[in-house]
């Protein structure tokens, strides 16, 4: 069995002190990362001015190197040129069966997902998609956003009791034909599917009581489908916290362990198996608390075997729509908090706009895009969207085109505006101090990628990466892109080493643009 691969959406950019005052910015770069706790690394570096494409330093920039999660600058740069910063994702609900004048539906319910990867669970209160620095799928450490992950079901069931439905003899069932399902390349959610609910997780959020008591579990989203059998207590402060959670079946979690009571309250999560059963089971529970009732339970699984042809939805009764945020605010999601699951979902939807099902066709569609950027994709390659696969390499040079001809886009505003900024959001939230004179002057795109060494204990760091636009203190703007990969790491406080720099270099080039 192969070790676990990390894509980790962090990657702690922290930015020091240190220079070679006085020194031109090629020597004060090639010092930096030819000294001794970086110099077993292969570099691939190059800045360029944004504008006129004139080279500022560059080392290794036609070589190939793994971008980890800078993947997602190109998946998301070709679903925007695809669908338009504008474009809303549609879900229709159509029934299926006549509708007395009772609003009983004598037959089924059906619920077609259009691939929206948030499903109007993620608006905050301001009505935009809601996000924290550190995403959920990511687990322990993470935060959970305010916004109801029931929210989209929830809109469409009141709909439906709009539309004069009141009662459903038949099934409810969840149409998930879009797009062929495939694995996300990267950690967090595995399978990539066109229905998504809460990212297709079970959050578990386990907060400590007072030493000897039971501690507090709590799961999100709430349904009466899941049986939880949690059995958490606290431990003394400062003792070990420690958490197992077991799925023996689809419908039943069992949590034990323990927490320490001075510890901050803990994220697990738990993928579910079906995501089409899970999200039926949620539509089910929205119905009826719609006031809608339900005769199928939802306990059942989906029946996929029942759904109609597709080209047959335009001869039923549409009962409900549910329209997105504008698929800015997703690529945003996408970027800031490094959504492995969301941009493993970009090539399927790329394949399905063109009548096409399969990762394979949407990657190809992706390689057109890139061709017409005018990036040459003979010095790439991409095994999926989000930065986790083999087959992920990329050259400096690429990375620096595509930086520079979304630049020159009219819809640029929303590409850029969607990066991390470097202090203030995102992965790159908290990596330089308030002080720091590049604070809030890099908008980049992180990326980590690391194996575990079972033989050596510590990991192999395959790619440490950063790329995106910077505002020089001279003023000019730039593109750069940074990649470092193959590196031996001990323990985390390695990694996080190497994230200091390149917050480094980027407050070494900020400085010192020739």
């Amino acid at each position: 069995m192969l070790p676990r691969v990390w894509v980790l959406c962090c990657g702690v950019f922290l930015l020091g002190r240190w220079s070679l005052a006085g020194e031109p910015l090629t020597r004060q770069i090639e010092t930096f990362v030819d000294r001794g706790a970086y110099k077993d690394g292969h570099w691939g570096i190059l800045v360029a001015d944004l504008k006129s494409g004139e080279v500022l330093y560059e080392r290794s920039p036609d070589k190939m190197f793994a971008p980890a999660s800078v993947t997602k600058l190109f998946s998301v740069a070709a679903a925007l040129d695809a669908f338009g910063a504008d474009y809303r994702f549609e879900t229709p609900v159509y029934a299926r069966g006549e509708i007395d004048a009772q609003g009983v539906l004598s037959g089924d319910l059906i619920l077609v997902a259009s691939g929206d990867p948030n499903l109007g669970g993620r608006k905050g209160a301001n009505g935009e998609i809601a996000y924290t620095h550190s995403d959920h799928i990511y687990g322990d450490g993470a935060e959970l956003t305010t916004a109801d992950p029931l929210a989209g079901l929830n809109e469409l069931a009141q709909q439906v009791h709009a539309s004069g439905v009141r009662h459903i003899q038949g099934d409810v069932l969840i149409d998930d034909r879009l797009f062929e399902h495939a694995k996300s390349s990267g950690s967090g959610p595995s399978l990539v599917t066109p229905i998504v609910v809460n990212d297709n997780l079970i959050d578990i959020v386990i907060a400590p009581g007072t030493a000897a008591s039971p501690a507090s579990v709590t799961c999100r989203p709430t349904t009466t489908s899941l049986c939880v059998d949690a059995q958490v207590r606290t431990a003394p402060a400062e003792g070990e916290t420690k958490i197992v959670v077991e799925s023996p079946d689809e419908r039943s979690l069992v949590i034990r362990g323990q927490i320490a009571a001075d510890r901050k309250p803990m994220l697990r999560i738990h993928e579910v198996g079906e995501p089409a059963s899970f999200a039926r089971s949620l539509f089910i529970e929205a119905l009826r608390r719609a006031e809608v009732g339900v005769e199928a339970s939802p306990l059942a699984k989906n029946a996929d075997g029942r759904l109609p042809e597709r080209e047959h939805y335009p001869k039923l009764r549409r009962v409900a729509r549910l329209t997105s945020s504008p698929f800015s605010e997703a690529a945003q999601l996408i970027l800031k908090v490094s959504h492995n699951l969301h941009a493993s979902m970009l090539p399927l939807l790329l394949a399905a706009k063109h009548g096409e099902r399969t990762l394979d066709e949407g990657l190809r569609h992706e390689r057109d895009f890139l061709t017409t950027a005018g990036v040459d994709v003979d010095t790439i390659s991409f095994g999926g969207a989000a930065g986790g696969a083999a087959a992920d390499f990329v050259t400096p040079r690429a990375t620096v085109a595509l930086l520079r001809h979304m630049a020159s886009r009219p819809g640029f505003a929303e590409f850029e505006r969607a990066l991390p900024v470097l202090g203030h959001d995102g992965t790159l939230a908290h990596a330089v101090a308030a002080d720091s004179p590049v604070r809030g002057k890099v908008r980049a795109k992180t990326g980590t990628l690391f194996w575990n060494d079972r033989m050596n204990g510590g990991a192999i760091l395959t790619s440490k990466a950063l790329a995106g636009y910077m505002t020089a203190a001279s003023g000019r703007r730039l593109a750069f892109a940074v990649f470092v990969n193959n590196l031996h790491t001990k323990t985390a406080d390695d990694r996080e080493r190497l994230g200091k720099a390149l917050g480094e270099l980027c407050r070494i080039v900020y400085q010192n643009d020739e």
